[in-house]
């Protein structure tokens, strides 16, 4: 299996009055196609974790490859860029706009690829054929079900095909049966390019995913793909 992403020796300090130390000499590779679960107590790395993997932040020190790149010298619009080729991401909020029909939504995610309308919209219908919302193309996301939002998010995160897509409590808005079924979607939709990374508290959810990696105080305190 190659290596879709990799920390080496990362640590993140944030200079408050009394610095505080995120995380702390992490080293991690997932590999590609891979399912992960992210997971700890409050205020134990895992969201500094998923901003640090997504590019969202700069480490303190160490490096970050994504593809095999390093980000370390990609100025902020190279990062940018990165992003919109390699880097999915899925929040319990959705963030999605209201004025704008589902389909269009989706193809928002594909803006900086440099695509035309019409590429974006057919890839999009497909992200969302992919995600069982073939049906729903037209409406608007207040006249869908929460766990449909989601769906729309999770689709708009992997219309682009990317090596990586984070999840940030995905279900933290949702009753525990669409719940359920929002953690089996992407359980299912890791292949052969896609490595899916999902941050939670949650047991259940992490226990859909192939691999679990535990952060306590910054630093890895267990993980079930390690060597």
């Amino acid at each position: 299996m190659s290596v879709a992403v990799e920390l080496c020796d990362v640590t993140k300090t944030y200079p408050t009055p009394n610095a505080v130390t995120a995380l702390d000499r992490v080293t991690l590779q997932l590999g590609t196609g891979e399912t992960v679960a992210v997971t700890g107590p409050s205020g134990s790395g895992k969201s500094t974790a998923l901003n640090v993997l997504g590019t969202l932040e700069r480490p303190t020190s160490g490096v970050v490859r994504i593809a095999g790149a390093s980000t370390s010298s990609l100025s902020d619009g190279e990062l940018s860029g990165l992003r919109a080729w390699h880097i999915g991401f899925v929040f319990q909020q959705f963030f999605l706009l209201d004025h704008l029909s589902v389909l269009d939504n989706v193809a928002q995610g594909l803006l900086y690829r440099g695509l035309g309308s019409r590429d974006r919209r057919a890839a999009a219908e497909a992200a969302l054929a992919r995600v069982g919302l073939a049906e729903r193309l037209s409406h608007r996301p207040q006249e869908l079900s929460g766990g449909e939002r989601q769906r729309v998010a999770i689709a708009r995160a992997l219309v682009g095909r990317p090596t990586l897509l984070l999840a940030d409590e995905p279900t933290g808005n949702l009753d525990s049966v669409t719940g359920a079924g929002i953690v089996a979607l992407l359980a299912g939709l890791a292949d052969e390019r896609t490595t899916i990374v999902v941050i939670t508290h949650d047991a259940e959810v992490a226990a859909a995913m192939d691999r679990h990696v535990r952060l306590r105080d910054g630093r890895i305190v267990d993980d079930t793909g390690a060597a």
